[in-house]
């Protein structure tokens, strides 16, 4: 068996090692026919030329295609413009954020993480490349796996949440996913990594600010996400536009050459994010001729929309500021990817109608955006069991996200089909059926504060508050929940206030939400709160008052439906936040695996690490989630107390279903190591896995430790384990857990 293997391994080696001939073949002698204008054009993403000489007027896009001044932008006619309209007929890369879904939009990635479910997330993002590879795309701008423990900031919507080791498990899902097991298919794309790195730690939790952090919380912490996606195969790295030891990550030689190529053995190329090379210059770091050289140097290989390469660097070059080797370097890079992805031999293959009209929404698609919708819904209260709701009786659905169809896309949705959104209270409707008498009401703005309620809106459909207005929508809604048995309130953030350049400095409900939820309460009817928003909100007041809270995010197309599903009880919660949920914004960040402190809150001493007004603890922890079932832990068991070097220890725990419904609980271990050269973590996650019971069964849950998962980055950022006791947990979420310790020697 062992020589078969080996055999084959040797035969899978020769097939690699022919196919990389065959490319540099190719390229070297595309690359000596190339002049110097043609090789800066491939570093240029769309359509700027810089300080190149425009040779007419009404030169556009299509002209700088066919001279060849531009490698990546979109459409068909700039595809057929590089492909016959160019000297050398070198085709384009198109990149598009293909976030979550292309025209099946699915839940945000933040909601999506909640699943605890990398099988579906792999199966998203295949459907997505499915989709958008026949619109013409061949290249996301996605995965972005920034870790963050700031909900202030908007983007967290975009990523998997707090943890390195389920977002390194994500980061590696969506990679096989977009790009499968041949880039050069038709129906996949290259995925591109963001943002490189460290931009989920943007200070005050505010979009483009300063990150500071020291190494070894960047590569504990922060970096594994990143190399995970390039382990698994990911073709591209896109910069950040945050600083790394004070050097902005996009003239980072440490960060891209060093550490990204150097050490991971990344052999993809590397992209700015939007005029990232510009933005150096506020920085401080020099002219636009100054910042171009350092981000080629640093490893950085095409220049998104700012036009420094294109612009400058044929003149660094005579002056001897760059050299050719590196501008080659750069150049081959981007015609390395286009050559995986088929496109030199077959540059049409991503514009395809008829695939487009087969698959774009297609009900296979639809079915599975509906089933991540509710898969992604969170259950964070439910007391005295109100949901799920009966289908029968009269509900009623108010708020300002009832019937908010756009707002349920989320954020970067912008290839999405509109039409066939699923409002929650058409959702609501669909699922109830006709036994059911489902009522709707506004009940209020999404807020009363001018700027935010305009967000996005151009000029001419500006809103203007209404005081009349505004006190008719609540008259309406006590109106229609007077007429109710129960109510659905609706309530959170419409989609333009969370995504890039949405951080947010209160991320609790507008008063004008929040007063509609009062009011309904004083109705006297039971009240079910859905939240439809892209981050953690802090809902201390809404947790001690309304009864039920469904955390739904913007759940995608198929939301209502989703949704509904989970309010009735077709579909039992399961999801578990990634993020921790704060109790009051003064508390960020916030988050599980934080470190010790010298003084740890205690009740009988005031000069101990706490609050005075609010408890340290987070309103709901990393990995909370309830369900309409309970689940019962046992004690954890250990098959050794003492452990030698590459021993396994298998820690055990029976899980029970102790209530009436089937039910999924994420099982989830955590590790702490309480005596070590460097301060740790109090826990980090290190497993989970998902057991599905049903009433009154109960399953043995067994997880296997090795030394593997006792590593971390010591002072000299060497990643190992050192001897010593080991604190094991096992539990429903971070802070409800059960615990054991074991000894390990070296």
């Amino acid at each position: 068996m062992k020589t078969k293997l080996f055999l084959f391994f040797l035969l899978i080696t020769g097939i690699v090692q022919a196919q990389e001939k065959e490319m540099d073949e190719f390229i070297n002698e595309l690359m000596s026919k190339m002049t110097l204008e043609e090789k800066l054009g491939q570093l240029n993403l769309s359509y700027g030329i810089g300080e190149l000489k425009v040779i007419s007027e009404d030169e556009g896009p299509i002209d700088f295609i066919k001279q060849g001044l531009i490698g990546a932008s979109g459409g068909y006619e700039g595809q057929k413009a590089a492909v016959n309209g160019s000297r050398l007929g070198i085709p384009l890369i198109t990149g598009v954020d293909v976030i979550h879904g292309y025209k099946t939009t699915f839940p945000i990635p933040l909601a999506m993480s909640c699943m605890w479910d990398v099988e579906r997330i792999e199966k998203m993002a295949r459907i997505s490349a499915v989709e958008a590879s026949a619109g013409g795309i061949n290249w996301t701008y996605s995965p972005m796996v920034d870790i963050s423990r700031d909900p202030r900031w908007g983007r967290v919507a975009e990523g998997a949440g707090e943890d390195p080791y389920l977002g390194s498990l994500i980061a590696k899902a969506y990679v096989r996913g977009y790009q499968g097991d041949d880039l050069s298919k038709e129906n996949t794309i290259m995925a591109c990594v963001k943002h490189f790195a460290l931009y989920g730690a943007a200070e005050a939790g505010r979009d483009y600010n300063t990150v500071d952090m020291s190494r070894i919380a960047m590569f504990q912490d922060y970096l594994p996400p990143y190399k995970a996606a390039f382990d698994e195969g990911a073709g591209s790295a896109m910069t950040s536009f945050n600083v790394i030891d004070m050097v902005p990550a996009t003239g980072n030689k440490w960060l891209m050459t060093d550490l990204l190529r150097d050490k991971w053995g990344f052999d993809g190329f590397v992209v700015t994010d939007y005029t990232a090379i510009n933005e150096m210059i506020h920085h401080g770091l020099g002219d636009l001729s100054t910042v171009s050289v350092k981000a080629l140097k640093a490893g950085v290989d095409m220049d998104m929309m700012g036009q420094g390469y294109i612009g400058t660097l044929g003149k660094s070059l005579k002056e001897g500021k760059v050299s050719q080797e590196e501008l080659d370097q750069a150049c081959r890079r981007v015609l390395e990817a286009k050559y995986k992805l088929g496109l030199f031999k077959k540059p049409f293959q991503y514009h395809d109608k008829d695939r487009a009209k087969k698959y774009w929404l297609c009900d296979e698609h639809q079915a599975f955006a509906r089933d991540l919708a509710a898969r992604s819904c969170v259950l964070l209260k439910n007391h005295n069991e109100l949901l799920p709701l009966k289908k029968e009786g009269t509900i009623a659905v108010i708020g300002p996200l009832a019937n908010s169809k756009e707002d349920m896309l989320g954020t970067w949705a912008a290839t999405s089909d509109t039409t066939d959104i699923i409002s929650i209270v058409d959702g609501i409707r669909n699922v109830a059926g006709e036994s059911s008498n489902v009522l709707h009401a506004r009940g209020s703005y999404f807020t009363e504060d001018h700027f935010l309620l305009n967000r996005k809106r151009p000029k001419e459909d500006q809103l203007t508050i209404d005081p009349k207005k505004s006190e008719k929508l609540l008259t309406e809604a006590l109106e229609t929940a007077q007429k109710s048995d129960v109510i659905v309130a609706v309530l959170g953030e419409p989609r333009s206030w969370s995504g890039e350049a949405s951080s947010r400095a209160n991320i609790s409900l507008p008063q004008c939400q929040k007063k509609l939820l009062k009011l309904l309460l004083e109705t006297g009817k039971p009240v079910v709160l859905i939240l439809s928003n892209g981050r953690p909100l802090t809902l201390s007041w809404e947790n001690e008052n309304v009864d039920a809270i469904l955390e739904t995010w913007h759940a995608g197309v198929q939301a209502g439906n989703g949704i509904a599903d989970v309010l009735f009880g077709n579909y039992n919660p399961a999801g578990k936040l990634t993020m921790t949920f704060p109790r009051e914004v003064g508390q960020i960040p916030i988050y599980y695996n934080h470190k010790r402190t010298g003084r740890p809150e205690n009740d009988h001493s005031i000069f101990t690490s706490r609050y005075l007004d609010v408890s340290n603890s987070p309103l709901f922890p990393f990995g909370y989630g309830l369900s309409y079932t309970t689940f019962d832990y046992s004690d954890i068991i250990l098959s050794k107390d003492e452990l030698i070097g590459d021993d396994q220890l298998v820690a055990s725990v029976t899980v029970s279903n102790t209530g009436d419904y089937t039910g999924e609980e994420v099982v989830q271990l955590y590790i702490n190591d309480p005596s070590a050269s460097v301060s740790r973590s109090v826990k980090e996650l290190k497993a989970y896995k998902k057991v599905k019971l049903a009433p009154g069964e109960s399953k043995k849950v067994d997880f296997a430790i090795t030394p593997e998962e006792l590593k971390f980055y010591n002072s000299d950022l060497e990643y190992d384990w050192e001897p010593g006791a080991f604190n094991i947990y096992i539990g429903t979420n971070s802070s409800d857990v059960k615990s054991a310790q074991v000894h390990w020697k070296k």
